[in-house]
């Protein structure tokens, strides 16, 4: 039976022009944001206009609910979680309005990504200053929630600084506008006999006082720490025409700034832009034997004119060391530091930097706190930097239930209080037994802090409350800021009568009750908070989950860990034009529920609370998974390297023993068998795949798409050229010998690129084996058939244990297949040594041919002088497991041959997942983003490159162009 408030939100449903969900599973991914916390929501809403939200205000407040405000859910205080209905206008909502060069103003709705707003500003030489470490996602209405900062305020100041105007809807659904007041303004706004009025009204009758005003200056944060961000600021309001002799104009955007949304929902933003800083930059990492001395040394540099200053210990470091992007961005580190301070100059000439840096290295020379200076320059200073943002994600690689808790994280003191603060906190950590991590805007004086605690035990909870009250005392002792950027949420709200006094915390609580007398706008954060170790994440003392899994998940402690790994950061939710490839479904249809972090939670959500026996059995986990492409992405783009390509394999498998596995699963996943068999009767094979009438016959038997071509098998298998190749050979002493994996697609669909691959080899005088060895597995991984799977990984495994080793390499064309050997396989294989030995002398063949060209093995010399342009396109799976430089440097081996590299990410077809009829769409979607328009641009002489069997068929079917494996290219380039 339907209940009340089920009824009410499906006529809402009916009402609104966005979304409305109320299901289990949209709740489920919406009860939790980066940080501890957990709330399971009454429903979610995405609005497509203001009077989609003016509905759900009038619902909030008939039905005695809230609204929660969301953008990317990146919020590490918990701000995003609640019980009532969380609104996420990322989807929606994201529109720039209006923009006035002149003015440099833009207006722009709460769903624009930060970087997104900057790419569009950057023609017109201006920028939003505040930068997050989650720029390339987080949303301008997240950060005006937070009063966001980031690397770059210590030159361009905080969102609170930025903002000038905001069209905002208050508490009774009316619509205010809220910018700059003169006095005679302010004056008429408190006349008005409207919502709006009373909230004027009730802030001049409590600021005006002068004990008041004394009351706030002597106990919030020290007005010089630029980072001060503890309840709403009120500071900044007394500081105006309005209520002293000062000449700062009034302005209510300080105060809404930073208010996390309990105030009133913003529906517009109007930003102050600003010049974008010089061009040319020097970044000094400076390298420090402890962390004392690497705060110490914040004072002395803080003395040039830095544009970020920023601080990373050894505990993010190390982090780095397991995560395959990062290892390539850490370089420049030299030996072992304790903490590092990324310091940057910039300067209108390059000659210009280099001096500024040469007198901040010699300030740090003088220090004598510091034992290297790293001086990095161009791609070096975004490798630097792409460390530094990754290092929050990254802390989620601590293996095990203790993770680095954000609570004392966002801790902000005056710099010259910096030195003594840290050797206070310091000592108050070992008084825990804790060995905190540091990762810091140091030039900004805040330090995010955080002790590692394992907070599904009891004893650890309580440290997580003493560990915060200890921390929020300390603070007030150097009159900080408890929060400097990261906001109060959940988890630092209940102490803000600590940090500024209760009497004023009783004007906050008067100046919520003005804007939101019935407390709808996201209750329990600032004023009359939520309890700060209630509504965790994971029940405390619980007896934990044992999940039997067919895959090894031990690296991760096992698959439920595996997916706890996932904190929340969002780096699945960055869109197309910020690179990479995760997460290609979220790409294609910006819902929260096609990203890692939804599969991942999930996940974690279903296998933790299930009663079923099966606790993988749920139809919300298929929903989930079912638009996951298993691109591996997110296994080395996520900082967390949370694999959902392998939850995805373990989730079928487990799911399937409970649900019948349709014919066209079957036939997918038994795909090799069925090509031998057609391969034998090609011509009637590939007859009846081409024809339209035959092919759509099993088209729409087998539930494919229409549109897309079925591919055709191959005349002869390489197996068979390869026995022919034998008679050819010669007796010339060749320079190794290689075996090349006979993989299931270029056996019998692609066998031409096969013999390319032989014929290179040969000619460049590789001696070239060839057995008859197993299918790779790849097709039964994705689909969820592990135990066939793990019948030809181990012998595979037991094929090549006798003739692989490091002076035999296992070479592979199709890189889903070979890949399996250094992934896949070390999770299935039964002799888990063997299985290592291969995988670390297993490679691509643009792989080894690129270490072969480095060795000087291989030269220019041997191929076409010709000229050509290429434009080449990777798998996903070389991506995520392997590079794609190898490709381009064999590629770029004959001297005239220019070579670009397609920033295209997933193409799309993912194996079968793009001939399914339900998945064609988003298929085709994901193509058109960036490689069908990069392939349709180029000219028809310019060579379209692709490793890929996937990508090339998806490529044709796409653009109607011919891409070449990289291999062919080079095969035919030969002298």
């Amino acid at each position: 039976m339907e209940t009340t408030i089920n009824k009410a939100l499906r006529e809402l449903e009916q009402q609104l022009e966005g979304d409305l969900h109320y299901d289990k599973l949209m709740r489920v991914l919406y009860a939790t944001d980066a940080s501890v916390y957990r709330m399971l929501p009454l429903a979610v809403a995405l609005p497509k206009t203001k009077e989609d939200i003016q509905l759900l205000i009038a619902f909030a407040k008939q039905h005695k609910t809230s609204l929660i405000p969301r953008t990317a859910g990146t919020s590490l205080a918990g701000q995003c979680v609640g019980e009532g209905i969380v609104v996420d206008v990322s989807k929606y909502l994201n529109k720039i309005i209006s923009f006035n060069e002149a003015d440099r103003t833009i207006r722009i709705q709460p769903g624009v990504v930060r970087d997104r707003l900057n790419n569009y500003l950057k023609p017109y030489g201006l920028f939003f200053g505040p930068n997050t470490s989650t720029s390339n996602r987080c949303m301008i209405g997240g950060m005006v929630g937070n009063n966001s900062s980031g690397t770059t305020s210590i030159q361009y100041g905080v969102t609170r600084d930025k903002v000038i105007a905001l069209n905002t809807l208050l508490s009774d659904g009316s619509e205010v506008s809220f910018s700059k007041l003169s006095v005679k303004e302010f004056e008429a706004k408190r006349s008005l006999k409207t919502l709006e009025g009373s909230i004027y009204r009730a802030i001049y009758d409590d600021l005006s006082k002068e004990d008041v005003q004394q009351e706030i200056v002597s106990q919030f944060p020290k007005s010089e720490i630029h980072r001060r961000n503890t309840g709403y600021a009120i500071d900044e309001l007394i500081q105006t025409e309005v209520f002293s002799e000062v000449k700062g104009t009034f302005n209510m955007c300080k105060l809404l700034t930073g208010s996390e949304g309990t105030l009133a929902f913003t529906t517009e933003i109007t930003l102050q832009l600003d010049t974008l800083p010089p061009q040319e930059s020097i970044v000094v990492a400076a390298h420090f034997e402890s962390i004392e001395n690497c705060l110490q040394a914040v004072v002395p540099v803080m003395k040039h004119e830095l544009f970020t200053c920023e601080m990373m210990d050894k505990t993010i470091l190390d982090c780095t060391k397991q995560n395959k992007t990062q290892t390539e961005n850490r370089t420049f580190i030299q030996g072992d530091p304790m903490a590092i301070l990324l310091c940057e100059i910039k300067a209108d000439t390059s000659t210009k930097a280099k001096t500024l840096a040469e007198a901040l290295i010699k300030t740090l020379e003088d220090s004598q706190l510091s034992y290297a200076h790293s001086v990095l320059i161009g791609d070096a200073i975004h490798k630097a930097a792409d460390l530094r943002s990754a290092g929050l994600g990254l802390l989620g690689n601590i293996i095990g239930d203790k993770k680095a808790v954000a609570c004392i994280e966002d801790t902000a003191v005056a710099i010259a209080d910096l030195s003594d603060y840290i050797t206070d906190f310091t000592a108050l950590m070992k008084g825990f037994n804790q060995k905190a991590v540091y990762y810091a805007h140091a030039g900004a004086g805040e330090l995010h802090l955080r002790p590692i605690l394992d907070l599904k035990q009891a004893e650890d909870v309580a440290l997580f409350r003493e560990i915060t009250t200890r921390v929020a005392h300390l603070v007030k002792k150097y009159q900080g800021s408890f929060s400097g950027e990261h906001g109060d949420g959940i988890v630092r709200a209940e102490f803000i009568p600590i940090m500024i006094g209760q009497a004023n915390y009783e004007v906050l609580k008067r100046i919520k009750a003005a804007f939101d007398p019935d407390c709808i706008f996201n209750p329990g954060k600032i004023v009359e908070a939520y309890a700060m170790d209630a509504n965790l994440r994971y029940e405390t003392d619980r007896k934990e989950p044992q999940i039997e899994t067919f895959l090894d998940f031990s690296a991760s402690q096992g698959i439920l860990r595996a997916a706890e790994k996932c904190n929340g950061s969002g780096d699945c939710r960055k869109t197309v034009e910020f690179g990479g490839t995760m997460c290609p479904s979220y790409r294609a249809t910006a819902n929260e529920k096609d990203t890692t972090r939804a599969r991942a939670n999930a996940l974690r959500e279903f296998l933790t609370n299930s009663t079923e026996h099966n606790k993988f059995n749920h139809q919300e986990l298929k929903a989930v998974f079912d638009l996951c492409l298993s691109c591996k992405a997110c296994a080395s783009e996520c900082p967390s390297s949370v694999d959902v390509a392998t939850l995805k394999a373990e989730f079928l498998y487990q799911y399937q023993k409970d649900n019948p596995v349709d014919l066209r699963t079957k036939l997918f996943a038994n795909n090799t068998k069925y090509n031998a068999i057609g391969q034998r009767f090609y011509r009637l094979t590939n007859f009846v795949f081409s024809n339209r009438f035959t092919s759509g016959i099993i088209k729409n038997t087998l539930g494919i798409a229409q549109h897309r071509t079925l591919p055709l098998v191959s005349s002869v298998t390489l197996h068979e050229s390869y026995l022919e190749t034998l008679h050819k050979t010669g007796n010339n002493a060749t320079i190794k010998t290689v075996y090349l994996f006979n993989d299931e697609f270029t056996n019998y669909l692609d066998s031409q690129i096969g013999r390319d691959a032989l014929a290179l080899l040969q000619a460049l005088n590789y001696d070239v084996k060839l057995i008859k060895n197993e299918e790779s597995g790849r097709t039964f991984i994705s689909k969820g058939f592990l135990e066939e799977a793990k019948a030809v990984a181990n012998k595979n495994i037991e094929l090549y244990n006798e003739h692989i080793s490091d002076k035999v390499p296992l070479l592979g064309i199709e890189p889903s297949a070979i890949l399996t050997f250094r992934d896949e396989y070390l999770k299935l294989a039964d002799d888990r040594e063997a299985a290592k030995n291969i995988a670390k002398n297993t490679f691509l063949i643009e792989e080894f041919l690129s270490q072969e060209i480095s060795n000087g093995t291989i030269s220019a010399a041997q191929f076409t002088s010709e000229s050509k342009t290429i434009k080449f396109h990777g798998h996903c799976h070389q991506k995520a497991l392997s590079n794609q430089i190898h490709s381009f440097n064999v590629l770029n081996l004959p001297e005239n041959y220019k070579v670009t590299i397609i920033p295209s990410g997933c193409c799309g077809m993912a194996g079968s997942f793009g001939y399914e009829k339900e998945h064609f769409e988003l298929s085709m979607t994901i193509g058109e983003q960036t490689l069908f328009p990069s392939v349709r641009k180029a000219p028809l002489e310019t060579l379209i490159a692709a490793n890929g069997t996937s990508c090339r068929h998806q490529i044709k079917d796409g653009t109607q162009r011919e891409a070449k494996h990289p291999i062919t290219i080079l095969k035919e380039a030969l002298i």
